[in-house]
């Protein structure tokens, strides 16, 4: 559902194209250790086209936040132009798509991000902290005695998934089914080629979280419950009103972004300190830094690994011409990493000054739920630092999710001691 697609049933075999291609993400080897690859197209070719994806990469920090800026992202296709493909069948993930604020440009995306945004302010978050607190502590508690976990299934994924219920305003109860869903519909939305083996799951993701947010709407009628999806149903700006499927659609969107950038976040984090003891072991001897620390983190291995926009009108990016309506993908991960922004990039510093990273976005686009995901990262480390000793990864080889653009591990697996 990306503006740029090729064909799945070629993965795995010699692809021609340029050693440059972004499509090298699908490659696990490269996956695990990406930055290589973005080192070549920041150096080689900033403004980089990709004749497999059909897009422009840009790499260097300043390119990335020009295109963020001023480029558009309304790119997703209409139900009606899929149909012009041939692709009528994918139209109920379409319909919903072009509603969410996240592929839509001003007005409309102004309209929608201040009705959902509202929540998700840092005054009305730092409330929560407490009671995140409390989630998180009951989520270790559970798995203190064993001496061993999964970060990424018995906390990372856990954690934010509870959280995002209860701020979307639905039942706690049902976050491991909000969690499925969003891991499915972030697949979608994060790897860039037409997988036809997985469009019957993706349709019947969007059915089933269309059915859902469609029920607990009904509830909030006769019983309202404070949170996003009433917020949005009651929202009015000059008599305007949303419409069902705008808050349905947004209210997915919200729901995805606020589950897996956070557990990415924790995961990557994690395996970013105990990959660098010394760092580990400044964070855990100064819980001060954690907020610095998130930043770094967040730097250093970006939850979301890139994003798509369109040339609104014939452009030029570093001398090249990009026509109107060609894509570009703009890779945060490369320009988090470039050192004409950021002094030792490859080295992980959780001092580090001057940290105005792109993980979150930038301009108009930039991540609303940003707040709430730093404060859960804040308290999801201090938590294991506070209460685990001695953590340790297991002896096994590392999974990262096949998902080119949300970056995550499938599973984190550790030991450690507790504290008394």
């Amino acid at each position: 559902m990306n503006s740029v697609a090729v064909d799945s049933s070629s993965l795995g075999q010699a692809i021609p194209g340029p050693a440059l291609s972004l499509y090298h993400l699908l490659d696990p080897e490269i996956l695990a250790d990406p930055y290589p690859l973005y080192r070549r197209l920041r150096t080689e070719d900033p403004v980089h086209w990709d004749p497999f994806l059909h897009a422009w990469v840009t790499t260097r920090y300043v390119d990335v936040v020009r295109v963020l800026h001023d480029f558009s992202a309304d790119r997703t296709p209409t139900p009606e132009q899929l149909a012009k493909m041939g692709l009528s069948r994918l139209s109920p993930i379409a319909a919903v798509m072009v509603k969410q604020m996240l592929f839509l440009d001003a007005p409309s995306h102004t309209r929608l991000r201040s009705l959902a945004s509202s929540a998700f302010t840092p005054r009305r978050v730092e409330l929560l902290r407490s009671h995140i607190q409390e989630i998180a502590d009951k989520l270790i508690d559970a798995v203190v005695d064993a001496g061993q976990m999964d970060v990424i299934a018995d906390f990372a994924a856990q954690l934010p998934a509870i959280v995002t219920a209860e701020m979307l305003g639905v039942p706690p109860r049902d976050h491991i089914q909000l969690k499925d869903w969003s891991a499915d519909f972030a697949e979608m939305l994060g790897n860039f080629q037409h997988n036809p083996g997985r469009a019957t799951l993706m349709l019947k993701t969007v059915e089933d979280m269309t059915a859902y947010f469609r029920a607990r709407m009904s509830e909030h009628q006769h019983q309202p419950r404070e949170g996003v999806l009433h917020a949005l149903m009651t929202a009015e700006i000059d008599g305007d009103r949303l419409s069902e499927e705008e808050v349905i659609a947004n209210a997915i969107i919200t729901m995805t972004g606020g589950q897996e950038t956070t557990t990415n976040l924790i995961g990557n984090g994690l395996l970013s300190l105990l990959r660098h003891p010394k760092e580990l072991q400044r964070l855990q001897a100064d819980p001060s830094l954690l907020p610095s620390a998130v930043e770094e983190l967040l730097r250093y291995e970006s939850p979301i690994q890139y994003t798509a926009r369109l040339a609104s009108t014939d452009l030029e990016l570093r001398g090249t011409l990009i026509h109107k309506r060609q894509a570009v993908m703009s890779v945060l991960g490369a320009a988090n990493r470039d050192p004409e922004r950021f002094a030792r990039p490859d080295v992980l510093d959780i001092t580090r000054q001057d940290n105005r990273h792109l993980a979150f976005g930038w301009g108009a686009h930039f991540c609303f739920g940003a707040p709430l995901a730093r404060i859960e990262a804040q308290i999801a480390f201090g938590t294991m630092l506070r209460r685990l000793r001695n953590l340790a990864l297991e002896p096994e080889p590392l999974v990262w999710r096949r998902n080119a653009g949300f970056r995550g591990l499938e599973a984190l697996p550790v030991t450690f001691e507790p504290h008394s």
